[in-house]
């Protein structure tokens, strides 16, 4: 039995059957991306805590730009499913 757990293992899973096929160019390329795009929502909250808004309007363009964030993380791992929401390249 404990040898037909790696065989057992190997035909249930994903990469056995081409369910994911990630490479390691894709893989450097989606790091460079987050890192890219995070860098730029951190500046962009620095920006509106650094000029000082009053405070409904400064959380509320907080919000906007981490819900932005949040779409663009989630736009990028579909990406990697094959359907993004948006194609941006």
């Amino acid at each position: 039995m404990k040898k037909l757990l790696p065989l057992l293992l190997l035909f249930v899973s994903p990469l056995a059957f081409g369910a994911i096929n990630l490479s390691i160019g894709a893989l450097v390329e989606l790091v460079i991306y987050l890192i890219v795009v995070g860098g730029i929502l951190w500046l962009l909250l620095w920006l509106i805590s650094y000029v000082g808004l009053p405070d409904p309007f400064a959380k509320v363009a907080k919000i906007i730009v981490m819900v932005i964030g949040v779409l663009i993380l989630i736009n990028v791992l579909l990406g990697f499913a094959g359907t993004p929401i948006f194609n941006f390249r």
